[in-house]
């Protein structure tokens, strides 16, 4: 039998920043405590700033019977001389019986003690109480709190609960509130609750009541309302994904109201604007004809017809924000960019300063500049010092994710070099996921310093990624420095570079930093393993090269074709096993006796006496060479009784294997 159930949860105001990490989880921890109470169905979960809502339009009223058996010791072995032993003894009191009561099977190997009992299912209302209590102590917040004279602690405090299965309220306690049939409306509404009989009437009074439970219908809201604003007053407004589900999370009931601010204030870059509009208030930037406006869009948790004190509220806190921020800015560029405080500035123990930071970032840029042929490779030391020097910055201190970004437009106002203010405000690029890329080789070997540095640096001091924990992002920085190679085609040899530069990395293991490197390249290249572990056999260390090879080598391995190849490239495998192929190999042409072993030595020669523009066009010109390879196959004896005219037969074969093995190992290769 199945009834409707309902479980709100009532609380003070929930911080919505981790109230949405903790929210991916929170229906599996729901779903798992019902399967293990074996009352598995199908529900919804709605959430407010002050209510979390669990719904079952059909939920079991108890458990399903079962039935469970048990299995003990070997009959033999449970009784003596007729007479129960310890080991029967003991598999009755388990099962709560008398010894009388046990049964005997036999399973193919003998009887052994046996029981089964049915097991009538519990009723559901008899669950609930444990179940919610394991549910509330189950979400992770991060921070809790306690109140009263309580000593376990919450992200907030409970003020009510209901549980109701059907139209029977089902008795229940969580952190000593008990369950009843009430729930609390709009703040604005009233402060008094209101009660209700079954789920359809709690449904109802929350929406006469000004609450909007469902957070779609919120976010729907809020974006219908926007549009209306940017239809009125011929503007666009900058929709920030996360921003919008915060104030999905805070509000109740939303309304989208659009303010401003004085247009002095437009003075300020663009970003301190929207930053400090985003942190501080959780507004939204507005935009006209690409131009950011002096308007603000704020959303209302208010429930009035009358929304101009909300507004002029609003713009009157806002000011104090932006004065501070044109306070900071001016302090800024009055100041100048000076990298001096970053002497007492510690980057990571065992590391120095972030002075000392920037200065092995310089040996490691004009390395790469001079790898890379950077334009105006006299400005890259200049470049290096300049970029974390707004660290020491009042604006950066004020906002840390501005970062880099306001070193920009400091050096910028400060007359330096195009390529040095942008580089300042790339070196941290790539960012995220689907973050932009330094826009040209300067700004590419500024950030390849950085995250260098992070890599050689931290691995040199034992700060290395252990499971999921990487504090330092050096998976990011690894990825990072795959794609900043690949898209601008940068001849960078993490091998070559810790060489070069080890002098400054005193401890640093460098096996364990290049393998840590190679291990993240199979998260990053989108192609079958085995393809790029015979690239890294071929010995490539260059980012840029592996990829080409990998570009070329994987269609090939993808066609339907490659199964002809690999058979027989593994069967050159398996001839040259026992000859070095790190050797310089040698053919005595005059020990050619077989037209095909001739024949396939002629291909081979002519295949590599050619250069290639691409990998591509080499790899179908060695490709080319399986039908002399199968014909050689079929006519040649390799293991001939002469050991000279053997030898150059395995020659022949490992010369093709070399020829193929300086693109990619091809036995390393599964499919």
């Amino acid at each position: 039998m199945n009834k409707p159930l309902l479980i709100e949860i009532g609380v003070e105001e929930l911080p919505a920043i981790p109230f949405l990490k903790e929210l991916p989880n929170i229906e599996k921890k729901w779903a798992d405590i019902l399967e293990k109470n074996r009352l598995l169905s199908d529900f919804e979960f709605y959430y407010t700033p002050r209510r979390l809502v669990l719904w079952h339009r059909e939920f079991q009223v108890s458990q399903e019977d079962s039935v469970v058996e048990q299995f003990g010791a070997p009959v033999k072995i449970a009784f003596k001389d007729g007479e129960p032993t310890g080991a029967a003894l003991g598999f009755a009191k388990k099962c709560g019986v008398d010894v009388s009561e046990l049964d005997k099977i036999d399973q193919g190997r003998g009887k052994v003690l046996y029981f089964k009992k049915e097991v009538k299912g519990t009723h559901a209302k008899d669950l609930l109480n444990d179940m919610i209590n394991e549910f509330i102590n189950s979400l992770n917040f991060g921070k809790s709190m306690r109140w009263g004279s309580r000593t376990d602690s919450f992200i907030r405090p409970i003020r009510s609960l209901s549980i109701l299965l059907g139209e029977e309220v089902v008795e229940a306690e969580v952190f000593g509130v008990q369950s009843s049939n009430i729930s609390y409306p709009h703040r604005m509404v009233s402060y008094e609750p209101f009660s209700y009989t079954f789920a359809g009437d709690y449904f109802c009074k929350l929406d006469k009541n000004g609450v909007i439970l469902y957070p779609n219908e919120r976010r729907e809201r809020i974006l219908s309302q926007m549009k209306d604003i940017e239809a009125r007053h011929s503007v666009k407004i900058d929709i920030d994904e996360e921003l919008l589900e915060e104030v999905v999370a805070i509000t109740e009931y939303p309304t989208a109201l659009i303010g401003k601010f004085d247009v002095e204030f437009l003075e300020l870059p663009e970003e301190v604007i929207v930053t400090s509009m985003k942190e501080h208030q959780r507004y939204f930037a507005v935009y006209k004809d690409g131009v950011l406006t002096n308007n603000f869009i704020v959303v209302s948790n208010s429930k009035t017809d009358d929304f101009g004190y909300i507004i002029s509220g609003n713009e009157k806190v806002l000011r104090p924000r932006l004065a501070d921020g044109m306070f900071f800015y001016k302090n800024d560029i009055a100041n100048g960019l000076s990298n001096e405080g970053l002497k007492k500035l510690t980057f990571v123990e065992g590391l120095g300063s972030m002075y000392e930071k920037s200065e092995r970032e310089v040996e490691i840029a004009k390395h790469l500049a001079k790898l890379f042929d950077v334009e105006k490779e006299e400005l890259i030391e200049k470049a290096v010092m300049l970029s974390k020097a707004d660290l020491m910055s009042e604006m950066v201190f004020e906002f840390t994710e501005l970062q880099g970004l306001m070193g920009y437009y400091y050096a910028k106002l400060a007359g330096e070099d195009e390529l040095v203010y942008t580089a300042l405000k790339e070196q941290y690029l790539p960012d995220g996921e689907d973050s932009e890329l330094p826009s040209n080789k300067f700004s590419s070997t500024i950030a390849l310093a950085y995250k260098l540095d992070n890599l050689m640096g931290l691995f040199s001091v034992g700060k290395i990624p252990t499971g999921s924990k990487d504090p330092f992002g050096l998976r990011r920085a690894s990825a990072g420095i795959v794609k900043i190679a690949i898209e601008h085609k940068l001849p960078v040899d993490l091998s070559e570079i810790i060489d070069a530069l080890a002098s400054n990395y005193k401890g640093l293991d460098k096996k364990q930093l290049v393998d840590f490197f190679n291990e993240r390249l199979f998260k990053i290249f989108d192609v079958n393993p085995s393809v790029l572990k015979a690239v890294l056999g071929s010995g490539e260390t260059d980012i840029y090269k592996i990829s080409q090879k990998l570009c070329a080598l994987n269609p090939i391995v993808q066609s339907d074709s490659f199964k002809e190849y690999s058979s027989t490239f593994k069967r050159v495998a398996n001839i040259i096993k026992d000859v070095n192929l790190d050797e310089t190999l040698t053919i005595d042409e005059s020990l050619l006796e077989d037209d095909a072993e001739k024949e396939l030595i002629n291909k081979y020669k002519e295949v590599t006496s050619k250069s290639y523009e691409t990998y591509d066009e080499e790899l179908d010109a060695l490709f080319a060479m399986k039908p002399e390879l199968d014909n050689f196959f079929d006519k040649v004896f390799v293991n001939h009784e002469d050991i000279n005219i053997k030898t150059n037969r395995k020659h022949t074969i490992a010369l093709v294997y070399q020829a193929f093995r300086k693109i990619a190992d091809i036995k390393e290769i599964t499919i």
